[in-house]
């Protein structure tokens, strides 16, 4: 058997390895379908002596010093259906889950939310903050937030330590503002009501804020070129650039919000360049705007997603940062919620999107109950973490233990550094983390198992990677 390498070509970084002078050690953490692993630590790696490796030898290349983007955080998104679900869990399941999600010792560590300016599909209904025909937004109201939503975010913020970076996203506008009078099944906004749309935005955030929860970001519109059954809004590119500089940047900056960072499509990779090429190469635009969000819908054809289309749209405009805004497995079934391809498309995922610029990661919603909702419309999901509402257990996918082989090692400003596979069995990305801890992120979606060397600067140590396994090697 061809043995198979991980090559890390260390140099003086900072505060980094070799500037330490030190023999590196290395522990592996791992998660493996038909065994017990889930994050599970599988051993410490010593090393000897090996030198330049053949060509017929499998080797990944690891050079942390060549960086590229920091990381913001890695995480999910807290809706309404989370946040029902979570409030018909026991109290200690409500514990376990805020530890599995924030605690980085006996959780995954996560550091990134997302949550919605009003209603989506994944609520209980459709809801607005103000009344009909308020133009003026003089009842704006956040008070049906009280009830679940703002009370697990706050929980969620306390959980991770007292920060937590926070992004909104709007579905659409209220009934009023629109084309088609409707929340619901796509529509425009009307352009009589731009400046009040924008100030929503503006309202929501000050009041959040207001209350203890302090907002990062935002992004324009959730999918602006979907007409769905559910709340949705369509925003051309054009539409998109002309509402940004003329009203939501504008404003932003007029309420003392600019600061906040202003994602624009958050939408599939598939129209990402189209959209991110027409509003950043308007100056006027691109001075409002922080980064390009995206999804992965539309975009999965079993084994492969568009990640060109992200390398594309940061190599035009390496200024600008890519965000994961949102993702899940959709059409729940409880049959397979043991399914291994679950977290396995997680993996392929974040591991691609790294490497195509990413600097942020999100996913969709944290928590659904048995059903896979509660949603108003039906479009029931899969989750990481599901909750039994009848027995009060929580029933964790191993799309959450994927996810936490990266937030739990990989912190934020962490910066991404060279890691490059000769063959296609072992995919990987790799940080160095600020302590100067290196994580490196190995994924085998084969039924082999695979042993490899991992190689630092003329030192190798041996270890394996098992069929369709994940493993973090963390380095220091």
């Amino acid at each position: 058997m061809n043995k198979i390498y991980l090559i890390a070509l260390l140099f003086p970084f900072g505060t980094g390895l070799m500037a330490q002078q030190k023999q590196p050690s290395a522990t592996v953490y791992t998660t493996a379908q038909g065994s017990d692993l889930k994050i599970s630590k599988t051993g410490t790696l010593s090393f000897t002596d090996l030198k330049q490796p053949l060509e017929t030898q499998v080797c990944i290349f690891v050079d942390p010093a060549k960086t590229f983007q920091t990381l913001v955080g890695i995480g999910g998104a807290i809706t309404d259906a989370t946040a029902e679900t979570y409030a018909k869990l026991p109290k200690a399941a409500q514990q376990e889950y805020l530890k599995a999600y924030y605690d980085q010792e006996n959780g995954i560590g996560f550091t990134l939310a997302r949550t919605s300016i009003h209603s989506t599909d994944f609520s209980s209904d459709s809801y607005t903050y103000v009344k009909d025909n308020d133009a003026e937004l003089k009842s704006f109201d956040v008070k049906h937030d009280e009830k679940y939503r703002i009370p697990l975010i706050k929980q969620s913020i306390q959980a991770a330590g007292g920060k937590l970076t926070m992004f909104v996203s709007p579905w659409s506008p209220p009934a009023w503002m629109k084309t088609n009078d409707s929340m619901l099944k796509g529509g425009k906004l009307k352009p009589e009501f731009r400046q009040n749309w924008a100030n929503y935005y503006a309202k929501f955030i000050k009041t959040y804020e207001a209350k203890g929860m302090p907002i990062w970001g935002l992004t324009v519109q959730n999918e602006p070129m979907a007409t769905q059954t559910w709340e949705s809004c369509v925003f051309t590119a054009e539409d998109e650039r002309d509402f940004i500089k003329g009203y939501l940047g504008p404003t932003l900056q007029k309420d003392g919000l600019s600061d906040k960072k202003l994602i624009a499509w958050d939408h599939n990779r598939d129209q990402m360049y189209q959209r991110a090429s027409t509003i950043l190469s308007d100056p006027e635009a691109a001075k409002y705007v922080w980064g390009i969000g995206y999804h992965w819908y539309e975009t999965w054809t079993g084994s492969g997603m568009l990640f060109d289309n992200e390398k594309l749209v940061k190599q035009s405009f390496p200024d600008k940062e890519l965000i994961f805004t949102e993702g899940c497995v959709e059409k729940f079934n409880l049959d397979s919620i043991g399914s291994w391809a679950l977290g396995e498309r997680y993996g392929y995922s974040m591991i691609n999107d790294f490497n195509s610029g990413t600097a942020a990661w999100t996913d969709w919603n944290m928590l659904l109950d048995e059903k896979g909702g509660p949603n108003h419309v039906g479009n029931f999901c899969f989750a990481p973490v599901h909750a039994d509402t009848k027995t009060g257990k929580l029933i964790y996918t191993n799309s959450y233990y994927y996810m936490g082989q990266f937030s739990k090692f990989i912190r934020p400003g962490a910066k991404r550094i060279v890691s490059s596979s000769n063959r296609d069995k072992l995919i990987t990305t790799a940080f160095i983390n600020t302590d100067g801890k290196m994580a490196v992120v190995v994924m085998n979606k084969t039924n082999d198992k695979l042993p490899y060397y991992l190689w630092i600067g003329g030192k190798a140590a041996e270890t394996t990677s098992l069929p369709h396994s994940i493993s973090t090697i963390v380095v220091e």
